[in-house]
């Protein structure tokens, strides 16, 4: 390479993705707005996914399960675009919107290794005499065998301004 040469054009800079479980409780509220903050901080992007669980729909007849199924993903669908209109308003940045069909800690375990852009499972700790919640209690019980990546814990009663001077 002589010194009249162009540099080489450098690769793209991968985003880090911030990823965020949502199923419209409070605690949920305080994992996008923190992982939003963070996002728009250190210029990442923030992941939503909504998990339709079989529950009752399982159980019924072919029709009637489909129906069902339709009303859940339509809810689902519903509920990202609501929180994406929430998350640009709140931290002017666009996430990505993901919906999966499953159970939910299988699905968050399968999009991670999908998605090696995932770096950060942001979740909240849930605030009521439940527990911290099924995702929390889970990752904590996977003490015996690492998480494949880091995952940040918020309380679920943290103030907006606490998340802010923490994000």
């Amino acid at each position: 390479m002589s010194a009249t040469d162009p540099p080489a054009p450098k690769a793209a800079a991968k985003r880090r993705k911030f990823l965020v479980v949502v199923d419209g409780t409070p605690e949920s509220e305080v994992a996008i707005h923190f992982a939003s903050l963070r996002a728009s901080h250190t210029d990442g992007i923030v992941t939503l996914l909504a998990v339709i669980e079989p529950g009752e729909a399982a159980q019924q007849w072919l029709g009637v399960k489909t129906i069902m199924q339709e009303e859940a993903r339509a809810e689902a669908e519903e509920l990202l675009h609501r929180l994406a209109a929430h998350v640009n308003e709140y931290a002017g940045i666009m996430p990505e919107l993901v919906i999966r069909e499953g159970r939910r800690s299988e699905q968050v375990m399968q999009l991670i290794a999908e998605d090696k852009d995932i770096a950060i499972l942001v979740l909240a700790a849930g605030t009521g005499k439940e527990g911290p919640g099924p995702l929390v209690s889970m990752v904590a019980s996977a003490a015996d065998k690492a998480f494949p990546i880091p995952v940040t814990v918020v309380p679920g009663s943290l103030t907006e301004e606490a998340i802010r001077s923490l994000a």
